[in-house]
């Protein structure tokens, strides 16, 4: 929903409207697609198939419609869900940041987001998870909501990612600098690994007092450490006695070492993981330890996480970042995640090859990351910027930009994705009354939902619309107003189930009415 939805009460149009079974079953129809194109290596070009288990997705549309439009092709298939949703509630926070509305009354958001969680949920994977940034004045009303929807039992963590170097203070009585990010899965495994929960021997690989085995023993180079560099002697940890001295090059160990506390591993297991080339990470003087698989320094550890924010020391960017990484790109988009947080958890908790999912996709930071990491991805927006911002994104990471992740992953460009819109009826003309700026134009446009146009079918209207109310001399903004609530909302796009319709088809380019028969599985 953008802004011009809300102003004047516009809102209340859309969310408190009574709609009947067979009406909901006719909304949450599936869509019909157009404006088809794949994107890859050697440009745009015309799409006329589509695989759902090899294609990147990206939709123009309504997210909750769209989001029903893709049960038939993913249900139970996606394996991580990550949302950025509009999310303020405090009036006196400037909402022109945003394109899309970001001052909901908090009852109507609520409706917004439940509406959506609940499709969401179905497309999970069993072993699926879902992770959702939030605000402090959201934060604890969505906790809540997610309980409802995906089960308290189901519920993971609440990580609090640090999201500028420079907290902003404005007057305010506290410096704010953080956002918080629920997760969930959509069935509780205690034996999945992911993010620290839990490892191969049922806990988090970390010094543990009330447990011991005995001496450890380190090789050089194994050890990173977030202590300055230097030689670091017996006594100097409070919870570890090291049997030789400790020296610290470029943040790694550079001789053997032993240490002699109480671990919750052996040190047969820790000889073997060593082997394999994992990495053991020294966060501070008290010699908590931290176990991650990947080679690389500079990305975030698959297995790890504690009490900490999200933040630098574990390879997680800011704001700062992101916007120096879209100016790079020369992109013009506010409040965009960066990279390195979603690949902080995509990385932790699903396999090259897996389906993620951003309904809320904005700039399209987390199908960049997809596309760098090897995940599929589907993104899913309405705005006008999918086309001015986004796309142009994905077109720059297939070009192989080396911003954000890039070089910690090594990205050398490549891949690809089908974009595709919902194909507008009534939403045409929505736009057109959203954007009226006088009663004159808002005649032409209720003109034009009544008798149609060369390229539109007259408007879907309500039933419970009585067109003699129309009063042409009230104030514009009630004019306004009255022309939102007159369209159905069940007809802002065409049911696919419309395709075969003589009207609807002869709006069809051919290689858009093979692109949907092949979505739908209804093609040769």
């Amino acid at each position: 929903m953008t802004k011009e939805n809300t102003e004047g009460g516009y809102d209340d149009a859309f969310l408190n409207e009574v709609i009947e079974k067979d009406e909901i079953d006719r909304l949450f129809d599936k869509k019909i697609f157009v404006n088809s194109k794949l994107y890859n290596e050697n440009g745009e070009s015309t799409v006329t198939d589509f695989n759902s288990e090899t294609d990147n997705l990206i939709i123009k549309g309504n997210n909750l419609l769209a989001l029903h439009t893709l049960k038939e092709n993913y249900t139970e298939k996606v394996k991580f869900i990550y949302l950025d949703p509009p999310y303020f509630f405090n009036k006196s926070k400037p909402s022109d940041t945003f394109s899309y509305n970001s001052n909901f009354k908090l009852s109507s958001w609520l409706v917004f987001m439940k509406n959506r969680l609940e499709i969401a949920r179905d497309l999970l994977d069993s072993d699926g998870v879902i992770f959702i940034s939030i605000s402090e004045d959201g934060q604890a009303y969505l906790k809540v909501l997610m309980d409802e929807v995906f089960g308290g039992d189901n519920f993971v963590e609440t990580f609090i990612w640090r999201n500028t170097d420079n907290a902003d203070s404005l007057g305010n009585k506290s410096r704010s600098g953080l956002e918080y990010i629920h997760s969930y899965e959509k069935v509780k495994n205690p034996n999945r690994k992911w993010i620290g929960k839990d490892t191969e021997n049922g806990d988090a690989p970390l010094l543990n007092s009330s447990n011991g085995i005995g001496e450890l023993r380190f090789e050089k180079g194994n050890i990173r450490f977030n202590i300055p560099d230097g030689e670091y002697k017996s006594g100097m940890y409070p919870k570890v006695e090291l049997l030789d001295d400790l020296h610290v090059k470029e943040g790694k160990n550079i001789n053997a070492v032993r240490l002699k506390g109480k671990f919750k591993w052996s040190q047969e297991y820790l000889d073997e993981e060593v082997r394999k080339g994992g990495d053991f990470i020294i966060k501070s003087k008290q010699f908590s330890i931290r176990y991650q698989k990947s080679k690389s320094n500079a990305m975030a550890p698959e297995k790890m996480i504690d009490t900490s924010y999200l933040s630098k020391i574990f390879g997680v960017g800011s704001y700062e970042d992101s916007n120096s990484h879209l100016e790079e790109m020369k992109i013009n988009f506010t409040y965009s995640k960066p990279e390195s947080l979603i690949a902080f958890l995509i990385r932790a908790t699903t396999d090259e090859e897996d389906i993620v999912l951003d309904f809320f996709m904005g700039s399209g930071t987390t199908q960049a990351v997809s596309l760098k990491m090897n995940r599929k991805f589907i993104g899913i927006d309405q705005m006008d910027y999918i086309t001015t911002d986004t796309v142009p994104r994905l077109i720059k990471a297939i070009d192989g930009e080396q911003g954000g992740i890039s070089k910690d992953v090594t990205w050398k460009g490549g891949g690809s994705f089908v974009y595709t819109e919902l194909m507008p009826k009534n939403m045409g003309y929505l736009q057109d009354i959203i954007h009226s700026d006088t009663i004159n134009e808002l005649k032409v446009v209720y003109q034009r939902m009544l008798e149609g146009t060369d390229i539109l079918d007259p408007a879907d209207i309500s039933f419970r619309a009585d067109l003699n109310k129309i009063n042409w001399l009230e104030i514009f903004s009630d004019n306004k107003r009255l022309l939102i609530k007159l369209l159905d909302k069940n007809g802002l796009y065409y049911n696919y189930s419309e395709i075969e319709d003589v009207n609807v088809r002869s709006l069809l380019s051919d290689a858009d009415y093979l692109f949907n028969k092949k979505f739908y599985k209804g093609g040769e």
